[in-house]
């Protein structure tokens, strides 16, 4: 059985082998060539002929499944801040490539020796969510008399993030400019070093020392601990992968983030390619639609085969086509033309668009092969 299957090895891929070889294990020798045959059929006639007009077939893909998506995203019970664009947002989200996505989110998976323990889990969860200072203070006042701000500190909310108040103190220190910061009985005292307008500059003390950042990692705004499976996940609102991988009791093979940017800068271009493919098919299978994953990494590659993230769009890579009327036909005609024009481009005419624009055959499908004729050698010709 393993010597007729290596046999396939170089006509069928290894994922269809290996799918073979899982389901066929009671199979006589005779059936399992008839169906290696039948396969070795079928992914042939699934291949795409030369001279096909790939773009057009994947653009349809995805267009017309994409009007029947819905408009909605998905909340989370009982967190309203955490939730999940899906849907046609999603996928043009993806798709142009926006830096600054709709909500960032990251599936935090942990170690083994920690992520079937409730306690544990939740301990970690809140190590993870940003701790601003003023989740901390369990009230602010300003004592006019002395021109200070007496933040009253939460000690349970202390404790469950595991600080002192020492810390808080110096963290105070370091992050706020003209300001002199001391710790008193279950307090902080803030007052501010500038004499001019010193009302005024104590109320603005006041609004910086709330914003700022004590512990935690920065961006991860909510966390929501959810089991699957016998393990507890730690779902996010906000994303910070670099500093999440760096965590101890972190899975860093399986934690993921839905910014394909971040991974692109944190795990490289081909995990953002990836990225791009479980992402968009996250989208469709939610919907409950089906389109071939070909079609999916044929987008994923456009996007990504720059070296970096770029989305289809006229600043993305529409605009960086060869082609200076491929380009003129998607938005801004008279940009493009004017800067050819004044750099001497020249436009090969090699794609569809172009020809179309001139009235001139495609060079796809019949329009791709040309015609040969072979002269006879002219010396025989005379004889």
């Amino acid at each position: 059985m393993e010597e007729l299957i290596k046999k396939y090895k170089d006509v069928l891929p290894q994922p269809l082998l290996d799918e073979i070889k899982e389901s066929t294990d009671e199979l006589t020798k005779k059936q399992l060539e008839d169906v290696l045959e039948r396969t070795k059929k079928a992914f042939e006639d699934s291949k795409i002929n030369p001279g096909e007009a790939i773009g057009i077939i994947t653009a349809e893909s995805f267009g017309e499944p994409g009007t029947q998506m819905i408009l909605r995203t998905f909340h989370f019970a009982g967190v309203a801040e955490l939730n999940v664009s899906l849907g046609l947002p999603r996928l043009i989200e993806i798709f142009d490539a926006r830096k600054t996505i709709k909500t960032p989110t990251m599936e935090v998976y942990l170690k083994k020796e920690y992520s079937d323990d409730a306690a544990k889990v939740k301990k970690i969860a809140a190590t993870i969510k940003e701790t601003k200072f003023s989740e901390l203070v369990s009230e602010f006042s300003i004592n006019l008399a002395k021109m200070q701000v007496e933040a009253t500190l939460n000690r349970k909310r202390l404790r469950d993030i595991g600080i002192t108040e020492p810390t808080i103190v110096k963290i105070l220190q370091d992050s706020l400019k003209n300001c002199i910061v001391k710790g008193a009985e279950d307090s902080v005292i803030l007052k501010t070093k500038v004499t001019e307008n010193e009302l005024i500059e104590t109320y603005k003390i006041k609004e910086k020392a709330k914003a700022v950042f004590i512990k935690g990692v920065s961006g991860v705004t909510h966390v929501l601990p959810v089991k699957r499976g016998n393990e507890f996940v730690i779902l996010t609102a906000g994303s910070n992968l670099k500093k999440i991988l760096q965590l101890k009791e972190i899975d860093i093979s399986r934690t993921i983030t839905n910014d394909v940017f971040e991974i692109a800068k944190v795990l490289g271009i081909e995990a953002a390619r990836q990225s791009v493919i479980n992402e968009t098919l996250n989208v469709i299978k939610d919907q409950g639609l089906d389109i071939d994953i070909r079609h999916i990494m044929f987008v994923a590659d456009v996007l990504t085969i720059s070296g970096t993230v770029k989305g289809i769009t006229r600043s993305g890579i529409t605009g960086e086509k060869e082609s200076v009327l491929a380009r003129a036909s998607f938005e801004t005609p008279i940009k493009h033309i004017v800067n050819a024009a004044v750099s001497g481009e020249k436009d090969e005419l090699n794609s569809v668009i172009e020809n179309v624009i001139l009235n001139q055959p495609v060079p796809l499908g019949t329009g791709l092969p040309d015609l040969v004729a072979k002269m006879r050698n002219g010396e025989k010709d005379e004889k």
